[in-house]
C-alpha cells in the first residue's frame, strides 16, 4: 500500500533528476480576496511533472525487469518522463502514443531515447496497444497513473508544496487518469488533513469527475478537449479509490475557460502552460471552487503545448476575456458613417483593427449596408459600453461578439 515512507523515499531518489520547482505567488490572477500561488511543474525537467512518477517507478525495477526493458502509453508527457528515466538507467524503452499527439511531444520523446509507436485514435487506444506489446515482449509496463509507485513519485509535489507554503488552505490539481491528484491528495491529507484538495477536468473529458460524483467507477464513450494531457476516457481504478477517499471536490472547466487561463498565465506571469496545466487556474479564475479569501495553490502540471495550436488558443482566450471582439452594425450607406462609428469606439477606449463593408445582403435596403468591425477591447464590459453608445448614436448593432 502507498505510504508516506514511499513518498519520502521517492523525494530522496528524485533529487538526482527532478527539479524542486518554484512556488510563486500570482497577485494579478488573485480575485475576490483569494491569494493564488502557482506550483510551476511546467518548468520541470521534460516540461511536466510526469518525470517524477516515471523515474521512481523505473528506479525500483529488478535487474531482470530492467534487462527486458520498459513499455508505456502516453499522450506525450509520461512518454518523455519514461524515455528520460529509462535512458538515464541504460534501459530500453518503447512508448505507444496516439497519432494525434502533438508533434513536439513525439519528437522530444524520440530525442530522449525511446522508440515511439504511433497508434490511431485516442490515449485509450494507445494504452490497449501498449498492453498487447507488453504481452508479446515481456517488457515491464509503466502505467502513466494507476500504479502505486508512480503515484508516490507524483506525491513528492505535495511534500514540496507543504514545505514551500506551510499555511496554505487549498490545492487545485488537474485530473486526467488521476495519478497526480492521488499522490498530492494522499500526501497533503496525511500531513495536513485540514487543507482542501480540489480536482479539475476539462468539460469534454470528465471521466473522473463523473466517477467521483456518481460514486461509481465509470468509462466514457468519447472525449474531446485540446487539453491532450488529461484527455482520458477511463480513470485509474486505484486513483479513483484514492480520490474518493482524499479529494474534497472535483469540477470541470470549458475549452474557452482553459484558453483564457493559458492567456492569463502568459500575460500576467510570463509562464507557458499547456491545456492540462492551465485547468486549475481556469477553475480559480472563473469561480468554480470555494477559495474566496483563501491561500490556494494551482499545480501548473506541464508546459508542453503544441505551438501549432497556441495561436488559436490565444485568439480564443482573447475572445473569452473580452480582449478581442467582432461587431456588425446595420447603417445607412452615406459619407461619414465609418468616421462616426470609429470615433465612438475610440471614445470608449476601444481600437478598430479591421473593417469589412457588405452591401450585398438581399434583406437590406439598397441604400443600407452591414459594417463589420474587428476590435481590440479591454473586457466584456467595454464591449457592452461600445454597443450601448452606438445605439444611442442611432446605429444598430445586429450581432453579438464572436
Amino acid at each position: 500500500m502507498l505510504s508516506l515512507d514511499k513518498i519520502y523515499h521517492a523525494a530522496f531518489l528524485l533529487k538526482e533528476i527532478a527539479r524542486r520547482t518554484d512556488l510563486i505567488e500570482a497577485p494579478l490572477l488573485s480575485l475576490n480576496g483569494t491569494r493564488l500561488f502557482l506550483k510551476t511543474e511546467n518548468l520541470q525537467v521534460t516540461g511536466s511533472f510526469k518525470v517524477r512518477g516515471a523515474y521512481y517507478k523505473i528506479s525500483q525495477l529488478s535487474a531482470e525487469e530492467r534487462a527486458r526493458g520498459v513499455i508505456a502509453c502516453s499522450a506525450g508527457n509520461h512518454a518523455q518522463g519514461v524515455a528520460l528515466a529509462a535512458t538515464r538507467m541504460g534501459i530500453r524503452s518503447v512508448v505507444c502514443m496516439p497519432d494525434g499527439a502533438p508533434i513536439m511531444k513525439v519528437e522530444n520523446t524520440k530525442a530522449l531515447g525511446a522508440e515511439v509507436c504511433l497508434v490511431p485514435g485516442t490515449y485509450d487506444d494507445a494504452h490497449d496497444r501498449a498492453v498487447e506489446l507488453q504481452a508479446e515482449t515481456g517488457m515491464t509496463f509503466i502505467h502513466p497513473y494507476d500504479d502505486e509507485l508512480v503515484i508516490a513519485g507524483q506525491g513528492t509535489i505535495g511534500l514540496e508544496i507543504l514545505d514551500q507554503l506551510p499555511d496554505l488552505d487549498a490545492v487545485i490539481v488537474p485530473v486526467g487518469g488521476g495519478g497526480l491528484i492521488a499522490g498530492i491528495a494522499f500526501t497533503i491529507k496525511s500531513l495536513r488533513p485540514d487543507v482542501k484538495v480540489y480536482g479539475v477536468q476539462a468539460a469534454g473529458a470528465p471521466s473522473m469527475v463523473r466517477s467521483f460524483h456518481d460514486r461509481c467507477y465509470e468509462t466514457l464513450d468519447a472525449v474531446s478537449t485540446f487539453a491532450d494531457g488529461i484527455q482520458v476516457k477511463t480513470p485509474g481504478e486505484l486513483t479513483y479509490q484514492m480520490c474518493e477517499k482524499y479529494v474534497d471536490e472535483m469540477v470541470t472547466v470549458s475549452e474557452d475557460e482553459i484558453a483564457a487561463a493559458i492567456l492569463a498565465l502568459m500575460e500576467n506571469q510570463k509562464l507557458v502552460a499547456e491545456g492540462a496545466g492551465a485547468v486549475p487556474v481556469a477553475a480559480a479564475l472563473f469561480g468554480k471552487l470555494p477559495i474566496q479569501g483563501k491561500k490556494a495553490v494551482c499545480v501548473v502540471s506541464g508546459g508542453n503545448i503544441d505551438v501549432n495550436i497556441l495561436s488559436r488558443v490565444i485568439t480564443r482566450g482573447l475572445i473569452m476575456s473580452g480582449r478581442k471582439s467582432n461587431l456588425t452594425i446595420a447603417l445607412e450607406d452615406k459619407p461619414g458613417q465609418l468616421t462616426r462609428v470609429s470615433q465612438i469606439v475610440a471614445d470608449c477606449g476601444g481600437n478598430v483593427v479591421s473593417v469589412q463593408y457588405d452591401g450585398s445582403d438581399p434583406d437590406m435596403p439598397i441604400s443600407s449596408c452591414f459594417l463589420k468591425l474587428g476590435m481590440e477591447t479591454r473586457d466584456a464590459a467595454q464591449i457592452e459600453q461600445i454597443r450601448t453608445e452606438l445605439s444611442k448614436a442611432g446605429f444598430q448593432p445586429v450581432a453579438e461578439r464572436t
